[in-house]
């Protein structure tokens, strides 16, 4: 699994001119999943989410998780993370799972960190996103959850 997650001041996500989905400081990941993904690797990436250190303490150095910073968390499912893009101009998808196995595992992800006791929200799976963010830093990282880690 792939996420790409940025450190927020605000993020949303507006479908067909509604707004669906809000957050106040905190976390966007945009999150892909390609064919390998299991509950396993849902299991590392949510994990890696809550516990990547990309808040800062009261020195100013990134030492806080979203937890410990008191962040809220916005996912959005993102398939274009999974495309390969090693050759030519245009990516190729063969490395995405499936529409049904990546709306299973988005939704296991956003169940298991629903579970913590911070504001989570998400986008849509297979929806025409429109995704706002004011990006604070820039702080930006992507992570990735492979079965041999």
């Amino acid at each position: 699994m792939i996420a790409l997650i940025q450190r927020v001041s605000r993020a949303s996500v507006t479908i067909e001119d509604q707004l669906t989905a809000r957050i106040d400081a905190g976390m966007l990941a945009l999150i892909g999943v390609q064919r390998p993904d299991t509950h396993e690797t849902v299991s590392q990436l949510a994990e890696k989410l809550l516990g990547y250190r990309l808040f800062e303490d009261g020195q100013g150095k990134m030492n806080l998780d979203i937890r410990e910073s008191g962040g809220q968390l916005l996912l959005v499912p993102q398939f274009t993370l999974a495309a390969d893009t090693h050759k030519g101009r245009r990516p190729g998808f063969s490395s995405a799972a499936s529409p049904e196995q990546a709306s299973e595992l988005f939704d296991a992800l956003v169940d298991i960190v629903s579970r913590e006791p911070l504001t989570v929200a998400r986008g849509t799976f297979g929806a025409n996103m429109q995704v706002a963010l004011v990006n604070d830093g820039p702080v930006t990282f992507w992570l990735e959850t492979r079965l041999t880690e």
